[in-house]
């Protein structure tokens, strides 16, 4: 089993910044394991779909949703099996509850439980 977990999510206003944290921990074999792994942030607002953020691949290739190319930043740290989502000039449409994404190339990736973003003057 493994677990990933969020944190860092919370209410901002407009023009602000949060940055994301997502930790992995349980069966996986070592770093140079986790270093190939895809990983990445999803989001879903109310009433809406979960649609992709960012993703960042094991040879740290990005991809970004045109809705926060330029203000939003992935990264990863692989000695402490970690995921990350800068995020700057916030805007209330990036409100939506933020969840971690790890594919290990198994039949379903893994998911965290979501940490809530909202922005809102």
């Amino acid at each position: 089993q493994v677990q990933l977990v969020e944190s860092g999510g919370g209410l901002v206003r407009p023009g602000g910044s949060l940055r994301l944290s997502c930790v992995v921990s349980g069966n996986i074999a070592s770093t140079n394991i986790f270093s190939q792994y895809l990983v990445g942030w999803y989001r879903q607002a109310p009433g809406k779909q979960r649609e992709l953020v960012a993703l960042i691949s094991g040879g740290e290739r990005v991809d970004y949703a045109d809705s926060v190319k330029g203000r939003f930043a992935i990264s990863r740290d692989n000695a402490k099996k970690m995921v990350y989502l800068e995020m700057n000039n916030l805007k209330p449409e990036d409100t939506a509850v933020y969840y971690c994404y790890l594919d290990r190339a198994t039949p379903r990736p893994d998911w965290g439980q979501g940490t809530q973003v909202t922005v809102s003057s």
